[in-house]
């Protein structure tokens, strides 16, 4: 059975396979998602992008610093709505005496909130990394789940999360979408989606599964690095020429 994607040119239907459809989002009933996309690159036009990118950010990959899984998953909880950088600041200071399940819930909330108070969310944040410090230490023998479905159940860990440690830390292939790639590949016109999880669907069929997790870096880092929020600087895109939000009369890909 497969999925079936369209938007309004129904005749560029594709197809997503219903065994990654039902283990991202729970759902194993087939039915029709309807995106809304006007038009996409196509599948070799993506990889010519990613190609361009690649040559743009050749050492992409995680700016995060950490030496462990767990302080990978720790560092990537903080992550949410806050810079890689202010994190590593906190977590240079918070791993020097906390960085392990066990020496983690040692602490109380309002100690780790004070720790981490500078990422923002703190409140939350603190909260979910001692529940899933503890559901490691009680369930998982202190050790990080190396799979996507478990790694998924742990407090405060969602689908970007998730597929953040998994594809850096154990070499899972995975496109993690936050707010970057979700922009920058909806811009470009990889994807067309009106969300983050449509968006990751889009990106794991229009990309060869061995790219899947450097894709996430690649894009990622043009997010941050050139195609912003606001005012993207288009005149020193390398793919302003098959960019759809640039709208570039004459186009590179072909």
């Amino acid at each position: 059975m497969r999925l079936w994607g369209a938007g309004r040119k129904r005749e560029k239907a594709f197809s997503l396979p219903a065994d990654i459809f039902k283990r991202h989002t729970g759902l194993t009933d087939c039915y029709f998602l309807d995106w809304g996309v006007e038009q996409m690159l196509t599948k070799e036009q993506v990889e010519e992008v990613l190609n361009m990118l690649e040559g743009l950010y050749p050492t992409a990959s995680t700016e995060l610093v950490f030496s462990t899984p767990y302080e990978l998953l720790v560092s990537t909880i903080l992550s949410a709505q806050c810079t890689d950088a202010r994190v590593n600041v906190v977590t240079k200071e918070l791993f020097k005496e906390y960085n392990t399940p066990e020496k983690m819930i040692t602490l109380t909330q309002e100690e780790l909130e004070r720790l981490i108070h500078s990422c923002g969310f703190y409140h939350n944040k603190a909260k979910n990394i001692l529940a899933a410090s503890k559901m490691l230490v009680e369930k998982y023998d202190s050790q990080v789940p190396d799979s996507l479905e478990e790694l998924v159940n742990l407090p405060g860990v969602g689908r970007k999360t998730a597929n953040v440690v998994g594809s850096i830390a154990f070499g899972i292939d995975a496109i993690a979408v936050d707010t970057h790639v979700f922009r920058v590949a909806n811009r470009i016109g990889i994807t067309n989606a009106k969300d983050e999880l449509h968006t990751e669907l889009q990106l794991m069929e229009q990309i060869k599964k061995e790219r899947w997790s450097h894709a996430h870096h690649l894009i990622l880092w043009h997010g941050r690095r050139i195609c912003h929020s606001r005012r993207p600087e288009c005149e020193k895109c390398p793919v302003a020429g098959c960019c759809e939000y640039n709208n570039a009369e004459e186009k590179i890909c072909s």
